[in-house]
């Protein structure tokens, strides 16, 4: 028997390679399904099934294309309710791998079809569970995601989970191994651990959702300070359920190499967004206009899934010329798939054809350590979090994925400084900013990093409730 954990970073998702004698299960499978393939043809096995632990919210997976490969059959827990063919199973049901065996453990709370998928070896032992969103390394499946009209609401779905775990996975012996479907970044938990894969013993020690006295505890812990879901989410959820286009189809239509006339033309005609994947530094110094800068080196498709949202948008794309298959696969992992076109040549073709150049402002930390006084405006794009551990004095904190609604509150005409950590963010909220008209702003290189070596400054810490310490 063997285990292998397909990490991606970018969406912070696990997926699982599982194989035995001759045959292979993969759960929670990514869109792009070339790994899993060609793991299977490396190691001349076949892939019996495809396991799902529930319908997705922060990417599409690619049991479909999958299905449609291999046609191993899609399993899903008790209650879901696809538009095309799967194994619904039962609570208790079995697969069989190999000479392994895969038990179906309903765990409702995060979503009502969650299941924990419990794996035994050859000698009947249990051996892993593959959690899903029901269990996190030091955190559990945020249960505000499957509220249905009927009248659910979190507090019931957070009851549903903390039975779930109580019931199902706290009995598992401590040694059995957790693999689950996220880790620290993912928007599908508030505090997940950096590390990928542990024992179940060390989290029934450290992990916080798993020591609450009790379970009105339980429901109140794993319900505070729950960030808005991304607006992405519920499309992603539809097309986990309703199905979508093949990769290739989607990966197709975006790969139409456009000259700089033709790539106006369809920006105009269609309405299109101008999605510029290029490092930060190079868009400062010079985009297509109306362009938002969201970089492929670094979290892309979630930050297309926050800043952009709607999945319908038609994108065109500006890239370093041969990234543009990478920027349509990453956006299709969230379910952008409406890539109409690039830039053929990236930005070069583009400012070699005498057409309208912008920048940004952009000025060095040492630039902004020279011009800072207590009376300048300051806005920190970072997370809460990150601004709490240390922030420039009486900068005020506008985290980038609440843009659309702190921009309406800026004041047009007085200049302010942007920053984040290292330039990433603050680059695609400068980008935002100036699309929407903002031209009274300085953005500073390196951000906080860059900062911090500076004279400017820095309030060290301030607990969440406002009370320096």
């Amino acid at each position: 028997m063997q285990i292998e954990q397909i990490y991606t970073g970018c969406l912070a998702q696990g997926a699982y390679y599982i194989q035995s004698a001759g045959e292979a299960a993969i759960i929670d499978p990514l869109r792009d399904t070339a790994p899993y393939l060609r793991r299977a043809e490396k190691d001349g096995v076949a892939i019996k099934y495809i396991f799902e632990t529930h319908f997705h919210a922060d990417f599409v997976s690619g049991h479909i294309d999958l299905h449609q490969a291999t046609g191993a059959p899609i399993v899903y827990g008790p209650g879901a309710d696809p538009a095309f063919d799967a194994i619904i199973a039962a609570d208790g049901q079995e697969f069989r791998i190999g000479n392994a065996t895969i038990k179906v453990l309903h765990t409702p709370g995060h979503t009502l079809e969650s299941v924990t998928y419990l794996l035994r070896d050859e000698q009947g032992k249990d051996y892993a569970i593959f959690s899903g969103d029901t269990l996190f390394l030091g955190d559990v499946g945020r249960p505000d995601l499957a509220q249905k009209k009927d009248g659910i609401t979190k507090e019931d779905l957070a009851g549903m989970l903390y039975d779930s775990l109580t019931n199902k996975i706290m009995p598992l012996a401590d040694e059995v191994i957790v693999y689950p479907a996220h880790g620290a970044g993912s928007a599908c938990g508030k505090n997940m651990m950096k590390e990928t894969v542990d024992t179940l013993g060390h989290q029934k020690a450290v992990n916080y959702a798993l020591n609450q006295p009790d379970k009105a505890a339980f429901i109140k812990a794993v319900t505070d300070g729950l960030l808005p879901p991304p607006e992405y989410f519920p499309a992603n959820v539809l097309m986990n359920k309703q199905g979508y286009r093949s990769m290739d189809e989607v990966m197709k239509k975006g790969l139409m190499a456009l000259n700089p006339s033709a790539f106006e033309k369809a920006a105009n005609d269609t309405r299109a967004l101008i999605l510029d994947t290029r490092d930060n530094a190079a868009f400062a110094a010079g985009f297509v206009p109306q362009s938002v800068n969201i970089g492929l080196k670094g979290d892309f498709a979630p930050w297309v899934g926050a800043l952009i949202g709607d999945v319908q948008q038609p994108i065109l794309l500006v890239s370093e010329p041969g990234t543009e298959p990478e920027a349509i696969g990453r956006l299709g992992r969230v379910g952008f798939d409406n890539v109409i076109g690039y830039l053929d040549g990236g930005f070069e073709s583009w400012k070699n054809a005498g057409r309208v150049v912008d920048t940004v402002d952009r000025i060095s930390a040492e630039k902004f350590a020279a011009q800072y006084d207590e009376d300048i405006t300051v806005v920190d794009v970072r997370k809460e979090s990150e601004y709490n551990a240390a922030h420039v004095k009486n900068a005020g904190n506008k985290p980038l994925a609440d843009i659309s609604s702190w921009i309406k509150m800026l004041d047009p005409d007085k200049h302010f400084y942007i920053h984040c950590a290292g330039g990433y963010r603050s680059m695609a909220a400068a980008s935002i900013l100036q699309m929407h008209g903002y031209r009274n702003f300085s953005e500073v290189a390196g951000g906080m990093n860059a900062i911090q070596q500076t004279n400017v400054p820095v309030t060290d810490f301030v607990c969440p409730s406002g009370n320096n310490k």
